[in-house]
């Protein structure tokens, strides 16, 4: 068995934004597979001192075990330590949190894909906008009106602009301009179940992809989707967890069809969406799940598609870690079948990874990697190979066979 060279850290002048280019992520031209993680309350706890490290430990975790990318809020609506306490009006603390999160993660080579506002309740999200509305003297009656009100989309966009415009007190850069920010996630796990027809989501999504692209060209947009087939996709009904999932006012394959949309993303969750009593069915759901979308991602949208959460809960009936490092493997293992193909597969986000003494935000699918020796062991055997393929030239194999691209070359040499 053949080890490739030693993997070479980018100086900073090299630190490039992530592009993409037809079905792959590319930085410098060269091709970028993600290995990532979830750690949605970062903002949080950078904004106290007494937590403030450990963002740090987090970061120095991650990057460790060969994690690249990190999916976290760049939101903070109306709640506790909010970052924005009403429309337009900011705590610059919980701002400058936000800055230390982001240079701290260039500090340790972490891109980040921020999501700029929640669908449910945490953290505020659309309900959260919706009460503003209503102390504004709107007369609003759903919380999906957050996507069709004139105002309240204004709020959104208001929101957006001033996210994309910050200047890191930090670093000196304006965020729009800082390639540690991977991408932009438009809403997390949006839905509009008040519309099923999908048409009040798709033309809100049409909107503010556009929107977000007229102040930063540069980056990266995605939606934040779970992944649901919809009306427009009836054959793919089939791939759905369950037949409520039609009803949500999501369309996969419509949706990222939309202009400004750079990639597809896809939550994976058999235990919630199935059955919380843990069984070889959740694995089978998984793959056909990865294996349905990242065939639409090459067929039909022609981007590449991350799977930005996936994860199984230590609540969970029959749950056990061998259970959890099978689901893990499993993941990694359909990624690595689509990426020696040269296919849209191109990364996951595991949610989520905590550093140690945070069990008390545990939602029970917390990776603790000091404490999960063998499930720290597959995150990086994965981290490692998708490193390797990176910092391969796609022009010519180093031992001079003919393979069709760099991963093939290295499955082949390597002898996984």
């Amino acid at each position: 068995m053949c080890r490739i060279y030693d993997l070479q850290v980018r100086e900073d002048d090299d630190w490039q934004m992530v592009q993409k280019q037809g079905n792959q992520f590319v930085v410098n031209d060269q091709p970028f597979y993600v290995n990532g993680f979830n750690t949605y309350w970062l903002m949080v706890f950078a904004a106290d001192q007494s937590t403030r490290g450990k963002v740090s430990e987090l970061f120095h975790q991650a990057s460790s075990a060969g994690l690249t990318v990190c999916r976290t809020w760049a939101f903070n609506d109306g709640q506790w330590r909010a970052l924005q306490t009403s429309p337009s009006v900011y705590d610059e603390e919980v701002f400058k949190a936000l800055d230390f999160v982001i240079s701290e993660a260039k500090k340790y080579k972490i891109r980040l894909i921020l999501s700029l506002t929640n669908n449910w309740d945490a953290y505020g999200g659309k309900a959260q906008y919706v009460k503003w509305g209503k102390a504004a003297g709107l007369n609003l009656t759903s919380d999906d009106e957050f996507f069709s009100h004139t105002t309240l989309k204004s709020y959104y966009k208001a929101h957006v602009k001033t996210v994309l415009n910050r200047v890191n007190t930090f670093t000196n850069l304006t965020y729009k301009n800082d390639p540690t920010i991977f991408a932009w996630e438009l809403m997390n796990e949006p839905r509009c179940t008040s519309d099923p027809s999908g048409d009040t989501l798709q033309s809100w999504i049409q909107e503010m992809a556009v929107y977000v692209k007229s102040i930063d060209a540069k980056h990266l947009v995605e939606i934040g989707l779970e992944g649901f087939y919809g009306p427009s996709a009836p054959d793919r009904a089939k791939f759905n967890p369950n037949s409520y999932a039609t009803q949500v006012g999501t369309d996969f394959i419509r949706n990222h069809q939309t202009l400004g949309v750079d990639f597809a993303s896809v939550h994976i969750y058999a235990d919630s969406w199935i059955s919380q009593t843990i069984s070889d069915a959740h694995l089978q759901f998984t793959k056909s799940w990865m294996e349905a979308h990242i065939e639409d991602a090459e067929k039909y949208l022609r981007m590449p598609v991350l799977f930005t959460e996936f994860g199984v809960s230590a609540k969970d009936t029959g749950y056990n870690t061998s259970f959890r490092d099978t689901l893990i493997s499993s993941v990694y293992k359909t990624l690595l079948n689509s990426t020696k193909k040269g296919g849209s597969g191109a990364g996951s986000l595991l949610w989520q990874l905590f550093p140690d003494g945070t069990d008390y935000m545990n939602d029970g699918y917390a990776i603790v990697l000091s404490k999960s020796p063998s499930t720290s062991n597959i995150i990086s055997l994965h981290s490692t190979r998708i490193a390797t393929f990176n910092s391969l030239c796609s022009t010519k194999c180093k031992w001079g066979c003919k393979k069709k691209n760099p991963l093939e070359e290295f499955l082949y040499h390597d002898d996984l």
